[in-house]
């Protein structure tokens, strides 16, 4: 038994079902629980107002004042973790330091120069799965590597789930520490040289498990409707598990909980961020270049104009425009759509993935390296079980099918919202007279069409049909 202990909290932001705090809880006497602004990732933000600070913000306020209702405090530092939580343990004279795992190239760097320096004070650095079910070295293929495709990880991924792998790691509060020796204070915004910016749901652990109660009210119908932007039935917890406000845990059980197709097909979903953790933890190169090795030295003919256009949404295909402008001004972009515009950006446009892949992560809320970088290389065709390289949106087609009504277009690109039926998708069919009834001048209210989707269509096939065979 330790007398004293830190729980370090990163993208683990909640004080229930949490694996590090509970191991804490039992191991030490007491236990204070600090979270470090990094100013390695901070700096590297390109914006001031960036939403995902001001959710953290707000998710770790809400933290500091449970953790006060029990007599204790949120330490919040701001600066480098590895001189942050040096001077921390040996200012507080812990025995030990616990933390849940992060396998980001990054964190891993990080964690092992922490990890280095805690043992070399004196001090026990403990660390735990919690952000995934399984880790990349718990699922392996027959002949024991890493699986590169979804399918036959996804049937091992389940026939090694047990009970066990998804229960609920509850901290004991008692063993908070209480009248802590350091002055703690949380630092406002400004102090860290960001403004607020509201993000697009409310943030913290509180509205996390609110949001995951409401989305078992039709969680039953997940399979059927997930694909519907303008319905808004997907369960909306990527934000609050990429920051931990939320235990993956607690998800699966809840999908457990239910023996139905819909939530059978979220379990899947949930499968699909285990798989691209793995992916990350064993083929960490995919930061860099694509994961299938014949197209790594594929030459993107696409225009820095087209890409332009792209980012701001005025393409001049409607439900990509929708879904980019959502983007900017939310931070949140539907599973489906993410699919659609990447798709549009690399097969339409023909512009290098991780162009696409760098402004999603500059935008969206919760941007997970693991998830955003599989997600592109899947639409891309270059990743692991990936999109065929002839399989290709039709992008009018998908907006038929995933927002029928144009109900979401009509409320990123309102200056459509007078075009009715099928119209809605693809205005540019539509005569001048109509046109002007719609109160949309086509070429003056929204663009044309930057590319001919049919023409794009067999260039990408056959560029990428070249590599294919010839890498």
């Amino acid at each position: 038994m330790f007398g004293s202990a830190l729980c370090w909290i990163r993208r683990d932001l909640r004080l229930v079902d949490h694996r590090a705090l509970a191991e804490a809880t039992q191991a030490a006497e007491r236990v204070a629980v600090v979270f470090v602004f990094d100013k390695v990732i901070l700096d590297a933000l390109q914006d001031r107002d960036d939403r995902r600070i001001s959710f953290l913000f707000d998710s770790l306020s809400e933290l500091d004042a449970e953790l006060r209702r029990l007599g204790s405090a949120l330490i919040v530092q701001h600066g480098d973790p590895v001189e942050e939580i040096l001077r921390l343990a040996e200012e507080l004279k812990v025995e030990a330091v616990f933390w849940n795992a992060d396998a980001e190239p990054y964190a891993l760097k990080r964690d092992a120069e922490v990890h280095r320096r805690l043992v070399q004070a004196g001090v026990a650095a403990k660390h735990y799965k919690d952000h995934v079910i399984f880790t990349a070295r718990e699922v392996r293929n027959q002949s024991g590597g890493p699986f590169r495709v979804f399918t036959p990880y996804s049937k091992a991924w389940r026939a090694r789930l047990t009970e066990p792998d998804v229960q609920d790691f509850s901290p004991n509060p008692e063993r908070f520490w209480r009248d802590l020796p350091v002055t703690v204070q949380m630092p406002t915004l400004n102090d860290l040289g960001f403004e607020r910016s509201d993000p697009w749901l409310e943030p913290g652990p509180r509205a996390a498990q609110e949001r995951l109660n409401r989305f078992q009210d039709h969680i039953d119908g997940y399979g059927q409707n997930r694909d519907r932007v303008d319905l808004g039935r997907t369960s909306g917890l990527s934000v609050h598990l990429r920051h931990g406000t939320i235990s993956i845990r607690a998800c699966v059980r809840a999908a457990q909980a239910h023996a139905t197709t819909g939530a059978e097909k979220w379990l899947s979903e949930l499968i699909w961020r285990d798989f691209y953790h793995m992916i990350l933890e064993e083929f960490p190169q995919v930061v860099e270049r694509p994961f299938r090795s014949e197209y790594q030295q594929l030459k993107w003919p696409g225009k820095p104009a087209h890409f332009e256009a792209w980012c701001i949404g005025q393409t001049g295909y409607p439900i990509v425009d929708a879904g980019m402008r959502c983007l900017r001004a939310t931070g949140w972009m539907h599973n489906r759509l993410r699919m659609i515009t990447a798709m549009f950006l690399t097969k339409d446009l023909l512009i290098d993935y991780r162009l696409g892949e760098a402004h999603f992560a500059r935008w969206l809320l919760d941007f997970d390296l693991a998830s955003n970088n599989g997600g592109w290389q899947w639409s891309s065709s270059m990743g692991a079980d990936a999109q065929p390289y002839f399989r290709i949106f039709n992008p009018v087609l998908q907006s038929a099918k995933t927002d029928p009504d144009g109900e979401f277009i009509r409320q990123w690109c309102p200056e459509l919202a007078g075009f009715a039926g099928d119209q809605i998708h693809w205005p540019h069919g539509a005569s001048l007279m109509e046109q002007q009834i719609a109160g949309c001048v086509l070429g003056a209210d929204y663009p044309h069409p930057i590319v001919d989707h049919a023409v794009q269509r067999q260039l990408a096939l056959a560029l990428l049909e070249r590599t294919d065979r010839n890498g």
